[in-house]
């Protein structure tokens, strides 16, 4: 045999094969998703929830965008942090992904008492998709007529109003917090550890002089004439109650919600991130979708990975310093 041409030949065969495995991750990429593969999307919170029920109408809207099927899984437990546990270790092909709510998502690793073995840089964003802003609401007959109001009497008695939260370290808790930061009031907080439902009942019963919530949890109450909302914590109005001022309208500049959205593993192909994302933002576009999530009394707000990926870097520097304030 011809040493040189052999030698050639080996080389010729070693170079083909490398080019190949180049080229693979490209193909799977440009077929993914492959039809008859199922993609799964991991809830972090219970059946029935709020997050449940807006990831499962996005399930639906890009079975129809992708043409594959969508298939939910409900892991919840800890705020979702078991779900983002599993979620960070998974593998990132594009066929899993999962539910991101703040804060859950971003206090449980920047408190180390969650002891959380994820931090942000175990997943890449896809899109943000619905935010629910918060609100705060009195009895009709409260003495306090607006959010001035409010923030003065809190000011003027320390640790003597009460306002309720749907529990330490949520969003509420965070908002007030803020509100106190840059009032200088000073709320009693009651914390219902079962979250916002929990909170009404005592609330509508003049247990609690406040409640603070979000726009979704008292839409019924407010068209029956059985709360006064003060104020909505966005930088524009509410559709469910466009009379009502924003905090920023009243001289508060102050801006939180709930915010839900989605993430896969880190190191899933850029490409396929953004065409998921992509396919995120038609479903969350359509006509359907858009009545469905409104008659939830929610908000639709789509971010792509990069708008994602800088709103979740400002949400956990207002986190890291609220936290201490969080634990007294």
């Amino acid at each position: 045999m011809n040493c040189k041409k052999s030698h050639g030949f080996m080389v010729t065969v070693a170079v083909a094969a490398l080019f190949a495995l180049c080229l693979a991750p490209l193909s799977a990429q440009a077929s993914w998703p492959a039809k008859g593969k199922s993609i799964q999307l991991w809830i972090g919170y219970a059946a029935g929830s709020g997050t449940d029920a807006g990831a499962r109408l996005m399930a639906a809207g890009l079975e129809k965008e992708l043409g594959v099927s969508i298939v939910p899984m409900n892991k919840p437990g800890a705020s979702s942090q078991i779900m983002y546990s599993e979620l960070a270790k998974a593998k990132g092909d594009g066929y899993v992904f999962g539910t991101i709510n703040f804060p859950s998502a971003v206090v449980s690793y920047i408190d180390p008492d969650r002891k959380a073995t994820y931090t942000k840089k175990n997943f890449d964003l896809l899109a943000l998709h619905i935010v629910d802003p918060g609100i705060i609401a009195v009895l009709p007959n409260s003495p306090y007529k607006t959010l001035s109001d409010l923030v003065a009497a809190a000011k003027a008695n320390p640790r003597k109003v009460t306002i309720t939260t749907s529990g330490i370290q949520s969003d509420e808790h965070f908002a007030l917090l803020q509100l106190q930061e840059m009032t200088g009031a000073q709320f009693a907080f009651v914390h219902f550890s079962q979250g916002a439902a929990a909170a009404i009942a005592p609330f509508l019963g003049g247990k609690v002089d406040a409640y603070t919530g979000n726009v979704a949890d008292v839409i019924a109450q407010y068209k029956a004439g059985q709360v006064r909302i003060l104020g909505v914590m966005d930088d524009v109005r509410s559709r469910f109650y466009p009379e009502v001022p924003t905090f920023e309208e009243q001289g508060f500049k102050l801006y939180n919600s709930a915010n839900r959205g989605y993430a896969v593993p880190a190191g899933t192909p850029k490409a396929i991130v953004d065409k998921l994302s992509a396919a995120m933002k038609k479903v969350m576009e359509s006509p359907e979708h858009m009545k469905q999530v409104e008659d939830m009394g929610l908000t639709l707000r789509y971010l792509n990975s990069e708008q994602y990926s800088k709103f979740w870097d400002d949400y956990a520097e207002t986190v890291k310093r609220l936290l201490p304030l969080s634990k007294e």
